[in-house]
Protein backbone atom coordinates (compact mmCIF):
# COMPACT_ATOMS: atom_id res chain seq x y z
CA UNK A 1 0.00 0.00 0.00
CA UNK A 2 2.83 2.45 1.10
CA UNK A 3 4.52 1.79 -2.24
CA UNK A 4 1.54 2.28 -4.67
CA UNK A 5 0.96 5.62 -2.67
CA UNK A 6 4.18 6.82 -3.08
CA UNK A 7 4.40 5.90 -7.29
CA UNK A 8 0.81 7.68 -6.79
CA UNK A 9 2.50 10.94 -5.54
CA UNK A 10 5.71 11.19 -7.67
CA UNK A 11 2.94 10.77 -10.90
CA UNK A 12 1.15 13.84 -9.86
CA UNK A 13 4.73 15.50 -8.40
CA UNK A 14 5.81 15.14 -12.45
CA UNK A 15 2.16 16.25 -13.93
CA UNK A 16 2.80 19.25 -11.62
CA UNK A 17 6.42 19.95 -12.81
CA UNK A 18 4.97 19.22 -16.74
CA UNK A 19 2.06 21.77 -16.36
CA UNK A 20 4.48 24.44 -14.75
CA UNK A 21 6.69 24.03 -17.52
CA UNK A 22 4.28 24.68 -19.96
CA UNK A 23 4.05 27.73 -18.51
CA UNK A 24 5.50 31.52 -19.06
CA UNK A 25 5.41 34.05 -16.06
CA UNK A 26 6.24 37.50 -17.47
CA UNK A 27 6.46 40.77 -14.45
CA UNK A 28 4.20 43.36 -15.57
CA UNK A 29 4.52 46.28 -13.28
CA UNK A 30 5.96 46.79 -9.93
CA UNK A 31 3.48 47.16 -6.70
CA UNK A 32 3.86 47.73 -2.89
CA UNK A 33 1.86 44.95 -1.26
CA UNK A 34 -0.86 45.08 -3.69
CA UNK A 35 -4.45 43.54 -2.79
CA UNK A 36 -7.18 43.47 -4.78
CA UNK A 37 -7.70 43.88 -8.96
CA UNK A 38 -9.89 44.22 -11.64
CA UNK A 39 -10.14 44.92 -15.40
CA UNK A 40 -11.37 48.51 -16.11
CA UNK A 41 -11.30 47.81 -19.76
CA UNK A 42 -9.47 45.65 -21.94
CA UNK A 43 -5.92 46.99 -21.21
CA UNK A 44 -6.16 48.53 -17.84
CA UNK A 45 -6.23 46.50 -14.33
CA UNK A 46 -7.47 48.91 -11.16
CA UNK A 47 -5.56 47.76 -8.13
CA UNK A 48 -5.17 48.43 -4.42
CA UNK A 49 -1.98 48.39 -2.25
CA UNK A 50 -2.72 47.57 1.15
CA UNK A 51 -0.49 51.02 2.09
CA UNK A 52 -3.16 52.83 0.67
CA UNK A 53 -2.95 53.29 -2.69
CA UNK A 54 -4.98 52.91 -5.70
CA UNK A 55 -3.33 52.67 -9.26
CA UNK A 56 -4.27 51.82 -12.70
CA UNK A 57 -1.66 49.29 -14.47
CA UNK A 58 -1.29 49.50 -18.38
CA UNK A 59 -0.56 45.83 -19.29
CA UNK A 60 0.45 46.51 -22.67
CA UNK A 61 3.00 48.79 -21.69
CA UNK A 62 3.31 48.16 -17.75
CA UNK A 63 2.26 52.27 -17.33
CA UNK A 64 1.22 53.09 -13.68
CA UNK A 65 -1.29 55.97 -12.39
CA UNK A 66 -1.76 56.78 -9.58
CA UNK A 67 -6.01 57.62 -8.56
CA UNK A 68 -6.62 60.42 -5.78
CA UNK A 69 -9.27 59.26 -3.07
CA UNK A 70 -10.96 59.98 -0.21
CA UNK A 71 -11.17 57.27 2.06
CA UNK A 72 -10.61 57.53 6.10
CA UNK A 73 -8.85 53.87 6.10
CA UNK A 74 -6.40 52.29 8.48
CA UNK A 75 -2.74 50.24 7.30
CA UNK A 76 -3.37 48.15 10.61
CA UNK A 77 -2.28 44.58 11.11
CA UNK A 78 -3.45 42.47 8.09
CA UNK A 79 -5.69 45.66 7.26
CA UNK A 80 -5.57 48.62 5.13
CA UNK A 81 -7.25 48.94 1.43
CA UNK A 82 -8.40 45.76 0.13
CA UNK A 83 -10.45 44.27 -2.51
CA UNK A 84 -11.31 46.23 -5.43
CA UNK A 85 -14.23 45.87 -8.50
CA UNK A 86 -15.11 47.45 -11.21
CA UNK A 87 -18.64 47.01 -12.53
CA UNK A 88 -20.88 49.28 -15.14
CA UNK A 89 -18.59 52.51 -14.87
CA UNK A 90 -18.58 52.41 -11.05
CA UNK A 91 -15.83 51.18 -8.38
CA UNK A 92 -16.79 49.20 -4.97
CA UNK A 93 -14.31 48.53 -2.45
CA UNK A 94 -13.89 46.86 0.65
CA UNK A 95 -11.24 48.16 3.02
CA UNK A 96 -10.24 49.06 6.76
CA UNK A 97 -11.97 52.08 8.03
CA UNK A 98 -10.85 53.98 10.89
CA UNK A 99 -13.71 54.54 12.90
CA UNK A 100 -12.33 55.67 16.62
CA UNK A 101 -9.45 54.95 18.50
CA UNK A 102 -7.77 51.80 16.60
CA UNK A 103 -11.32 50.51 16.06
CA UNK A 104 -11.97 49.50 12.83
CA UNK A 105 -14.10 47.77 10.44
CA UNK A 106 -14.15 45.86 7.12
CA UNK A 107 -15.51 48.42 5.14
CA UNK A 108 -17.17 48.92 1.35
CA UNK A 109 -17.48 52.05 -0.38
CA UNK A 110 -18.64 53.01 -3.92
CA UNK A 111 -17.75 55.73 -6.52
CA UNK A 112 -18.19 56.52 -9.86
CA UNK A 113 -14.99 55.48 -12.09
CA UNK A 114 -12.74 58.82 -12.79
CA UNK A 115 -8.74 58.17 -13.41
CA UNK A 116 -7.85 61.41 -11.39
CA UNK A 117 -9.89 61.24 -8.20
CA UNK A 118 -12.45 58.41 -7.03
CA UNK A 119 -14.92 59.68 -4.32
CA UNK A 120 -15.99 57.28 -2.36
CA UNK A 121 -19.16 56.96 -0.29
CA UNK A 122 -19.76 54.13 2.35
CA UNK A 123 -22.17 51.87 1.61
CA UNK A 124 -21.64 49.36 4.39
CA UNK A 125 -19.91 49.40 7.96
CA UNK A 126 -19.21 45.56 9.45
CA UNK A 127 -20.14 46.60 12.99
CA UNK A 128 -19.06 46.82 16.03
CA UNK A 129 -15.82 48.12 15.24
CA UNK A 130 -13.15 46.59 17.06
CA UNK A 131 -9.67 47.19 18.08
CA UNK A 132 -7.67 43.92 16.26
CA UNK A 133 -5.17 44.08 12.98
CA UNK A 134 -6.21 40.72 12.51
CA UNK A 135 -8.73 38.63 9.67
CA UNK A 136 -10.41 41.68 7.75
CA UNK A 137 -11.45 39.36 5.14
CA UNK A 138 -12.27 40.64 2.29
CA UNK A 139 -13.44 39.75 -1.16
CA UNK A 140 -15.68 41.84 -3.43
CA UNK A 141 -18.39 39.91 -5.67
CA UNK A 142 -21.51 40.14 -7.92
CA UNK A 143 -24.28 38.83 -9.07
CA UNK A 144 -27.14 40.62 -10.73
CA UNK A 145 -28.19 43.17 -8.90
CA UNK A 146 -26.29 41.80 -5.22
CA UNK A 147 -23.02 42.68 -4.22
CA UNK A 148 -21.69 40.25 -2.16
CA UNK A 149 -19.10 40.68 0.41
CA UNK A 150 -17.01 38.58 2.98
CA UNK A 151 -15.65 40.18 6.45
CA UNK A 152 -13.45 38.15 8.73
CA UNK A 153 -14.18 37.81 12.08
CA UNK A 154 -11.04 39.89 13.21
CA UNK A 155 -9.55 37.23 15.75
CA UNK A 156 -12.34 36.73 17.58
CA UNK A 157 -13.62 33.61 17.55
CA UNK A 158 -17.46 32.98 18.22
CA UNK A 159 -18.18 36.41 17.03
CA UNK A 160 -18.95 34.24 14.12
CA UNK A 161 -21.78 32.63 15.41
CA UNK A 162 -23.47 35.86 16.73
CA UNK A 163 -25.39 36.97 13.71
CA UNK A 164 -26.19 40.34 15.92
CA UNK A 165 -22.89 41.47 14.85
CA UNK A 166 -21.21 41.24 10.53
CA UNK A 167 -17.49 40.01 11.88
CA UNK A 168 -17.42 36.38 10.39
CA UNK A 169 -19.74 36.26 8.00
CA UNK A 170 -20.82 36.74 4.00
CA UNK A 171 -22.64 39.75 3.15
CA UNK A 172 -24.83 40.80 0.18
CA UNK A 173 -26.18 43.99 -0.72
CA UNK A 174 -27.63 45.58 -3.53
CA UNK A 175 -25.67 47.75 -5.60
CA UNK A 176 -26.50 51.16 -3.52
CA UNK A 177 -26.03 49.43 -0.39
CA UNK A 178 -29.85 48.45 0.39
CA UNK A 179 -30.57 45.50 2.14
CA UNK A 180 -32.54 42.63 -0.27
CA UNK A 181 -35.89 42.02 1.09
CA UNK A 182 -35.36 38.41 0.59
CA UNK A 183 -32.04 38.33 2.91
CA UNK A 184 -32.45 35.93 5.80
CA UNK A 185 -33.57 38.35 8.09
CA UNK A 186 -36.75 38.86 7.02
CA UNK A 187 -37.80 35.22 6.39
CA UNK A 188 -36.89 32.85 9.35
CA UNK A 189 -33.51 34.50 10.75
CA UNK A 190 -35.38 37.33 12.95
CA UNK A 191 -32.18 38.05 14.89
CA UNK A 192 -29.38 38.06 12.43
CA UNK A 193 -28.74 41.70 11.10
CA UNK A 194 -30.41 42.76 7.55
CA UNK A 195 -27.15 42.28 5.37
CA UNK A 196 -25.66 38.80 6.77
CA UNK A 197 -26.99 36.35 3.96
CA UNK A 198 -24.02 33.45 6.09
CA UNK A 199 -22.64 32.99 9.00
CA UNK A 200 -19.17 30.87 10.46
CA UNK A 201 -16.99 32.47 8.59
CA UNK A 202 -13.18 32.78 9.51
CA UNK A 203 -11.28 34.67 7.38
CA UNK A 204 -12.48 34.61 3.55
CA UNK A 205 -10.09 36.43 1.48
CA UNK A 206 -11.51 34.24 -2.16
CA UNK A 207 -14.61 35.00 -3.29
CA UNK A 208 -16.50 34.54 -6.49
CA UNK A 209 -19.28 34.34 -8.57
CA UNK A 210 -19.53 31.27 -11.12
CA UNK A 211 -19.69 32.40 -15.18
CA UNK A 212 -21.36 28.96 -15.43
CA UNK A 213 -24.05 28.66 -13.01
CA UNK A 214 -24.13 31.60 -11.15
CA UNK A 215 -23.70 30.04 -7.92
CA UNK A 216 -21.16 32.02 -5.09
CA UNK A 217 -18.09 30.51 -3.93
CA UNK A 218 -15.73 31.65 -1.46
CA UNK A 219 -12.39 30.54 -0.11
CA UNK A 220 -11.66 30.21 3.63
CA UNK A 221 -8.14 30.81 5.50
CA UNK A 222 -8.20 28.15 8.47
CA UNK A 223 -5.96 28.28 11.48
CA UNK A 224 -3.04 25.62 11.65
CA UNK A 225 -4.63 23.82 8.99
CA UNK A 226 -8.73 24.10 8.06
CA UNK A 227 -8.48 26.20 5.05
CA UNK A 228 -11.72 25.57 2.75
CA UNK A 229 -13.36 26.26 -0.56
CA UNK A 230 -16.79 26.18 -0.59
CA UNK A 231 -20.46 27.33 -1.84
CA UNK A 232 -21.91 30.34 -0.18
CA UNK A 233 -25.47 29.66 1.14
CA UNK A 234 -27.96 31.61 2.07
CA UNK A 235 -28.82 31.20 5.88
CA UNK A 236 -26.48 28.74 6.27
CA UNK A 237 -23.79 28.56 8.91
CA UNK A 238 -19.88 27.24 8.05
CA UNK A 239 -19.31 26.55 11.71
CA UNK A 240 -16.55 28.99 13.10
CA UNK A 241 -15.66 28.40 15.73
CA UNK A 242 -17.36 25.32 16.97
CA UNK A 243 -15.64 23.41 13.78
CA UNK A 244 -12.51 23.54 13.12
CA UNK A 245 -12.35 22.08 9.37
CA UNK A 246 -9.78 20.12 10.60
CA UNK A 247 -7.41 22.19 11.99
CA UNK A 248 -5.98 23.40 15.49
CA UNK A 249 -5.10 26.87 17.11
CA UNK A 250 -1.84 27.49 16.75
CA UNK A 251 -0.98 26.53 20.29
CA UNK A 252 -1.46 23.34 19.04
CA UNK A 253 -5.10 22.31 20.66
CA UNK A 254 -7.65 20.90 18.34
CA UNK A 255 -10.34 23.39 17.70
CA UNK A 256 -13.64 21.16 17.12
CA UNK A 257 -14.41 18.77 14.30
CA UNK A 258 -13.90 18.98 10.76
CA UNK A 259 -17.96 19.28 10.30
CA UNK A 260 -21.22 17.83 11.55
CA UNK A 261 -24.65 17.64 10.38
CA UNK A 262 -26.50 21.37 10.90
CA UNK A 263 -23.73 22.94 9.10
CA UNK A 264 -22.38 24.10 5.69
CA UNK A 265 -20.08 21.42 4.19
CA UNK A 266 -17.05 22.63 2.47
CA UNK A 267 -16.06 20.90 -1.35
CA UNK A 268 -12.77 20.99 -0.13
CA UNK A 269 -10.53 20.81 2.65
CA UNK A 270 -6.80 21.67 3.37
CA UNK A 271 -4.77 20.68 6.26
CA UNK A 272 -2.44 21.26 6.64
CA UNK A 273 -3.37 24.90 5.56
CA UNK A 274 -1.74 26.48 2.17
CA UNK A 275 -2.81 30.12 3.51
CA UNK A 276 -6.14 29.87 0.94
CA UNK A 277 -6.50 33.77 -1.03
CA UNK A 278 -8.62 34.25 -3.93
CA UNK A 279 -10.47 32.29 -6.11
CA UNK A 280 -11.99 32.32 -9.93
CA UNK A 281 -14.13 29.88 -12.02
CA UNK A 282 -12.08 30.02 -15.05
CA UNK A 283 -13.71 30.75 -18.26
CA UNK A 284 -11.50 31.47 -20.98
CA UNK A 285 -9.51 30.83 -24.67
CA UNK A 286 -5.80 30.99 -23.02
CA UNK A 287 -6.54 27.55 -21.06
CA UNK A 288 -9.86 25.76 -22.54
CA UNK A 289 -9.34 23.03 -20.66
CA UNK A 290 -9.67 24.75 -17.34
CA UNK A 291 -13.09 25.80 -18.31
CA UNK A 292 -15.33 25.19 -15.08
CA UNK A 293 -12.84 24.56 -13.03
CA UNK A 294 -11.79 26.45 -9.76
CA UNK A 295 -8.13 28.01 -9.42
CA UNK A 296 -6.98 28.50 -6.04
CA UNK A 297 -4.79 30.52 -5.03
CA UNK A 298 -2.38 29.93 -1.89
CA UNK A 299 0.21 32.24 0.00
CA UNK A 300 2.02 30.43 2.27
CA UNK A 301 2.22 27.32 -0.95
CA UNK A 302 2.89 30.08 -2.96
CA UNK A 303 1.04 27.86 -5.42
CA UNK A 304 -1.87 27.54 -7.69
CA UNK A 305 -4.09 25.06 -7.53
CA UNK A 306 -7.07 23.64 -9.60
CA UNK A 307 -10.01 21.94 -8.23
CA UNK A 308 -12.51 19.99 -10.74
CA UNK A 309 -15.74 19.77 -8.40
CA UNK A 310 -18.75 18.53 -10.74
CA UNK A 311 -19.15 15.39 -9.18
CA UNK A 312 -18.57 16.73 -5.23
CA UNK A 313 -18.12 12.69 -4.17
CA UNK A 314 -15.04 12.57 -6.44
CA UNK A 315 -13.28 16.11 -6.61
CA UNK A 316 -9.83 16.40 -8.10
CA UNK A 317 -7.06 18.47 -7.82
CA UNK A 318 -3.81 19.12 -9.47
CA UNK A 319 -1.34 21.30 -8.71
CA UNK A 320 -0.61 24.48 -11.56
CA UNK A 321 2.35 25.31 -10.30
CA UNK A 322 4.27 26.14 -6.70
CA UNK A 323 7.09 28.35 -6.21
CA UNK A 324 7.15 30.49 -9.36
CA UNK A 325 5.66 33.87 -8.19
CA UNK A 326 6.07 34.03 -4.51
CA UNK A 327 2.70 33.97 -2.24
CA UNK A 328 -0.03 34.72 -4.47
CA UNK A 329 -2.29 37.47 -3.23
CA UNK A 330 -5.32 37.80 -5.91
CA UNK A 331 -6.14 36.18 -9.34
CA UNK A 332 -7.59 38.26 -12.03
CA UNK A 333 -8.56 36.78 -15.68
CA UNK A 334 -8.57 38.93 -18.93
CA UNK A 335 -12.47 39.10 -20.19
CA UNK A 336 -11.44 38.64 -23.49
CA UNK A 337 -8.68 36.00 -23.65
CA UNK A 338 -8.31 34.53 -20.67
CA UNK A 339 -4.96 35.20 -20.34
CA UNK A 340 -4.35 34.81 -16.44
CA UNK A 341 -2.68 37.20 -14.12
CA UNK A 342 -1.54 37.20 -10.35
CA UNK A 343 -0.78 39.48 -7.82
CA UNK A 344 2.32 38.84 -5.45
CA UNK A 345 3.82 41.16 -2.71
CA UNK A 346 5.92 43.08 -5.35
CA UNK A 347 3.88 43.42 -8.61
CA UNK A 348 1.68 42.29 -11.27
CA UNK A 349 2.60 39.45 -13.05
CA UNK A 350 1.42 37.75 -16.35
CA UNK A 351 0.75 33.99 -17.13
CA UNK A 352 0.55 32.55 -19.98
CA UNK A 353 1.23 29.30 -22.20
CA UNK A 354 4.35 28.65 -23.26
Amino acid sequence: MKKIFLLILIFFNFYSFLLAENLKFKKIASLDKPWGSSFISNNEIIITEKSGKIKIVNILTGKLAEIEHNLNFLEYGQGGLLDILHKDNFIYISYTENRENWKTSTSIAKAKLNKKKLLFKNIFQANPPIDSGYHFGSRLAIKDNYLFASAGERGMGMIAQDASKHPGSIIRIHLDGSVPKDNPRFQDKQKWLPEIYQIGIRNPQGLTVSPYDGKVYISNHGAKGGDFFGEVKKGENYGWKILGWGGKNYSGIPIGPKWKPGFTKAIQYWVPSIATSAIKIYKGDEFKEWNGHALITSLKDQSLRKLIFDDLSNIKEEIIFKDKIGRIRDIIIHPENGKIFFLNPDGLHLMEKN
